[in-house]
């Protein structure tokens, strides 16, 4: 597979994935609160090629010591900001499902979509641990597979009520004076064991009519979400035989779960540092670990040069890549040194290959309005 062909993300996590990244002298940190620091870097990946970014989130402050920056805009937030900053690139906030309504994450995804034309997605997390449980107070702290699957039936509410509204809801019709067509939005008259949700959606069905949902599968509970769930999967894997592996056993269970895995895409997470030279880059990584010292992951990494990096994903055994720069400033600096095509599609779901699904109401009355 050529570079080119390969769906490229970059996952925009503050400064850098290294807690030390943020005591670099080119590494902004004074903005990083300010919506200028997001657009300045989203439209960075954007003049670089990158088709998506990928914007972390938590109820949680990082972890760590006091060399760790902390604090967190809202990811929901910032990629509305610099949606109209940029043209092409797909945008991919988290947003966690565990202390949040599916009613209110519904709408935010499709406020998105409609503010970037339709290049919205959504990466689904869920919030773990005794502190982010006692931030809300709503409940106590629950299990993997809980947790998970919660998420799996916030995730069905939220994408019934992208659908709750027929793509040709809005009437407009001035000599009756009707906006819209009530039999044309739905109830979806949900109730699981989480959530007991009516609808329909207060928004329009939006430009993606579903946004694209991505999921990280991490575990057997994730990994299970994610096949029957997410349009995106990312693995982390040690090496590209590891990858490989990884991706046929996802696709060998996306078919046992009755989905078309040519309609699914694989990513692989891979941490990145990058210089002129890849002597250069090690001992800027050296410079990062004496600053917070780090224990690496025994996952896939690239510390190198662009040119190494651009050998690297053409090898790549999957469908595409999620970038993780250790330092978010060197590797936007160096990312155009890639030669990627520029942007083309208008949509996150074309430039996946994926058709604009219909409204799962639009062929039934059930439900209707009246």
């Amino acid at each position: 597979m050529a570079d080119s062909d390969l769906f490229l993300a970059v996952e925009l996590a503050g400064t850098g994935g290294h807690p030390a990244s943020w005591r670099r002298a080119d590494s902004r940190a004074e903005d990083l609160f300010t919506g200028g620091y997001w657009v300045a870097a989203v439209t960075a990946a954007e003049n670089a090629g990158v088709d998506a970014v990928f914007l972390p989130d938590s109820f949680g402050l990082q972890p760590g010591g006091p060399g760790v920056a902390k604090g967190r805009l809202d990811a929901v937030a910032i990629a509305a900001r610099v949606a109209a900053a940029t043209n092409h690139i797909g945008l991919l906030p988290q947003a966690p499902v565990t202390h949040t309504e599916p009613f209110h994450l519904a709408k935010a995804i499709q406020s998105l979509d409609f503010a970037t034309l339709g290049r919205a997605g959504w990466e689904v997390t869920v919030s773990t641990g005794a502190e982010q449980a006692k931030a809300f107070g709503r409940k106590g702290v629950q299990d993997e597979p809980s947790l998970w699957h919660e998420a799996d039936e916030a995730i069905e509410v939220v994408t019934r009520l992208w659908d709750s509204w027929e793509d040709d809801a809005e009437i407009r019709e001035l000599s009756t004076g009707r906006f819209i067509d009530r039999d044309r939005l739905h109830y979806i008259d949900f109730a699981g064991d989480n959530f007991s949700v009516k609808g329909p959606s207060i928004t329009p069905r939006s430009p993606q009519g579903q946004s694209i949902v991505a999921i990280r599968a991490e575990g057997p509970h994730s990994t299970g979400v994610a096949v029957h769930r997410a349009d995106l999967i990312r693995i982390a894997a040690t090496d590209l035989d590891d990858a490989r592996t990884r991706r046929t056993a996802l696709r060998t269970a996306l078919s046992a779960a009755g989905r078309d895995p040519d309609t699914v895409q694989v990513l692989l997470d891979l941490d990145i540092h990058l210089a002129e030279t890849a002597a250069q880059a090690r001992a800027e990584v050296a410079e990062l670990d004496l600053w917070t010292a780090e224990p690496h992951p025994n996952t896939l990494r690239h510390i190198g040069t662009p040119a190494e990096l651009g050998e690297l994903l053409a090898a790549v055994p999957v469908d595409g890549v999620t970038l993780r720069p250790l330092a978010l400033a060197a590797a936007l600096h160096h990312l155009p040194a890639l030669a990627r095509k520029p942007l083309s599609a208008n949509t996150l779901r074309t430039r996946l290959g994926l058709p604009r699904p219909v409204s799962r109401y639009a062929t039934s009355q059930r439900g209707a309005l009246s």
